[in-house]
């Protein structure tokens, strides 16, 4: 990497931190917020949508009985079998970017195995796609089959 780039990113660093907190602190919370407002709308329009078909394309073939839920601002694929047994969708806001994380719980005999990714890869939430989430969801199915 070039030495200018470097320093012009760590100018830009030095620069950052030496903003008024208050700044930052506002800043942050209208980040926040508008990744709230995109989170919203992605849930409404993609996440319970597709969660709702993965589950009746479960039942119609037979596979494990999978059942949508809407607590608060998440949405959860839980099994019939366990409230131990679900694959969901939540927003992070408490790191420096907001993520929206995928949780996989799993349990076999008296083990629970969790597990948490990241799914958006930048802080556009609005870039992640269904075919983004359907895979990993897919993914996650594998554990319970």
């Amino acid at each position: 990497m070039e030495t200018s780039v470097v320093r012009q990113r760590v100018r830009d660093v030095l620069t950052q931190a030496k903003r008024p907190a208050d700044e930052r602190r506002a800043n942050r919370k209208a980040q926040m917020d508008a990744a709230t407002r995109e989170y919203e709308s992605f849930l409404v329009r993609v996440v319970v949508s597709l969660f709702k078909q993965v589950a009746q394309a479960l039942r119609a073939e037979n596979g494990p009985k999978f059942d949508v839920f809407t607590p608060g601002s998440s949405v959860r694929l839980m099994s019939e079998r366990g409230n131990d047994d679900y694959i969901e969708i939540v927003l992070d806001t408490k790191g420096t970017a907001p993520k929206v994380l995928g949780r996989c719980s799993h349990t076999r005999g008296g083990d629970v195995t969790q597990t948490e990714l990241v799914l958006n890869v930048t802080s556009d939430i609005g870039a992640l796609t269904e075919d983004d989430l359907l895979g990993y969801v897919l993914s996650e199915l594998e554990n319970f089959l």
